[in-house]
């Protein structure tokens, strides 16, 4: 075999071995792709939070109703909610359950007890859950996050 021949075939051969390293990344690559921007191309996002609702404290529902966070749907298209959770900093938990957001329309997530419709559902809980610094988060129902926003501290942002 002649120099240029084996050149020729270790050329090929190393071109081959890049072409195949390069579509078994090209896969990884797009799914992080997707994974990493969901939440910028949803169309869902939290709006309003209201931790510390006006007027005095005092464990009633109507107290803990005017506590609240919004989930707004800014697409034009209805949104199926079942499964999507709102999380705060201490492993507080509502999940929504049979609940479809229309389209460029919002719901309140309320604390307290109440009778859920279009624009407000209730977690019915009897305590308080956002603190005067805390974080909510809107995971989807695969637990990706959608958005997430902090209030009350040096650490006060919006991701979403």
């Amino acid at each position: 075999m002649s120099a240029s021949l084996a050149a020729r075939r270790a050329l090929v051969a190393l071109l081959a071995a890049g072409t195949l390293i390069g579509a078994a990344a090209l896969p990884a690559a797009a799914d992080d792709y997707r994974r990493d921007h969901r939440s910028a191309r949803s169309s869902l996002a939290i709006g309003e939070v209201q931790h510390d609702g006006p007027g005095r404290y005092d464990r009633s529902s109507r107290a803990l109703n005017r506590e609240w966070v919004e989930v707004k749907n800014t697409g034009r298209h209805s949104v199926d909610l079942r499964g999507f959770t709102l999380t705060d900093r201490d492993g507080n938990r509502y999940r929504f359950a049979d609940f479809r957001l229309d389209g460029r329309s919002s719901v309140k997530v309320h604390t307290g007890q109440g009778r859920d419709n279009r624009h407000d559902v209730y977690w019915n809980r009897r305590h308080k859950v956002w603190d005067e610094r805390d974080t909510v988060t809107l995971r989807d129902n695969r637990g990706n996050v959608i958005d997430t926003e902090s209030w009350g501290g040096r650490g006060s942002q919006r991701r979403g």
